[in-house]
């Protein structure tokens, strides 16, 4: 019985094989790391707005509770981690600004902004920064 070994050019075939298939993956993963981010910001405005316009409820001063955003977020003690709540998905801080009625918030993400802009895919609510002052 003869043994037969692997010649080289048949490892660096193989080699190359899992290298192409890993190449693929890796590019397939990328869209959905992104996808995951946008998401995840997305949900973190929603709650942190929330959160915020229910301290405001209590207090009845917005420009009180945009103060203090972290202070006021951990006083409801719906948030497990009010600073993580604070970053959007990429790790950025959210823009907050404070709606000329006193009595609302706009939240913004640059990247949620260049991500949706790089995807075609239209804003859910308006936010028009001409009626808003930066807190």
């Amino acid at each position: 019985m003869i043994k037969r070994t692997l010649t080289l050019l048949e490892v660096m075939i193989v080699i190359f094989l899992i290298t192409l298939i890993t190449g693929a993956i890796g590019y397939n993963m990328r869209g959905a790391l992104e996808k995951g981010k946008a998401f995840r910001t997305e949900r973190a405005m929603d709650q942190l707005k929330e959160l915020l316009l229910l301290r405001y409820a209590e207090l009845g001063n917005m420009g009180e509770v945009l103060g203090q955003i972290e202070k006021s977020i951990e006083s409801t003690g719906l948030a497990k981690d009010p600073k993580t709540l604070l970053k959007d998905g990429w790790g950025d801080d959210f823009i907050i600004t404070l709606n000329r009625s006193r009595n609302d918030v706009n939240i913004r993400s640059k990247k949620l902004e260049d991500y949706n802009r790089k995807h075609h895919k239209s804003k859910v609510e308006d936010q028009n920064v001409a009626d808003e002052d930066d807190i």
